[in-house]
């Protein structure tokens, strides 16, 4: 199976690349060092990078930045740093990648359990993640060719200690859990599905 991993040098990209790639050919995506730079909040990089790696089954996104910070902070130019990345730069990836990808092929995109648990300082995240998971589920009943969809929606990850205190009392999830979210994702046959660990 040839599998796109976009934003595959962050923590969790780097770890599904190692996980995938002994069994599947993985075609790496990030905006600087990997096999294609790509800057997902602009559709003509997005284009670009479909036409580099041609064809494929299946795409995994890690990526989609976000405004992180304090409420006081939170503005229009801040908010788009979310809306223009993580939400509109997956559903770019989906929405120009359907033309590129193979009948019964699937996407999986990246949320997080800030959509239904909110956290200070990242009323942003919140915002997109739902946007998110919501164009997930309408996306699976229009996608031609049996194309999937579905979105992995984890906690905060065992890997990125750094963000431990903004989530008093939450059990981070595991590298481990990580990659078999996104392996349901990627080898099941669901659609339309938001995966929690």
């Amino acid at each position: 199976m040839k599998i796109i991993i976009v934003g595959a040098s962050g923590t969790m990209g780097k770890h599904l690349v190692k996980a995938l790639e002994k069994e599947h050919e993985v075609i790496t995506v990030a905006s600087k060092g990997c096999d294609i730079d790509a800057d997902i909040t602009s559709p003509e990089s997005i284009e670009n990078l479909f036409r580099k790696a041609g064809s494929f089954d299946a795409l995994i996104s890690t990526a989609g930045p976000t405004f992180v910070g304090p409420w006081g902070k939170l503005n229009d130019a801040a908010f788009r740093k979310g809306v223009e990345g993580k939400m509109m730069g997956q559903i770019n990836l989906v929405l120009i990648g359907q033309h590129y990808i193979n009948p019964k092929g699937s996407f999986t995109l990246i949320t997080g359990a800030l959509t239904h648990e909110p956290q200070v300082n990242f009323a942003n995240a919140s915002a997109v993640n739902g946007a998110v998971e919501g164009f997930v589920r309408a996306a699976a009943i229009e996608l031609d060719n049996g194309i999937r969809i579905n979105a992995v929606s984890p906690t905060v990850i065992e890997d990125s200690p750094q963000y431990f205190p903004y989530f008093p009392g939450e059990i981070p999830t595991t590298m481990r859990q990580l990659e078999f979210m996104f392996r349901k994702s990627v080898f099941g046959k669901g659609t339309g599905h938001i995966i929690r660990a």
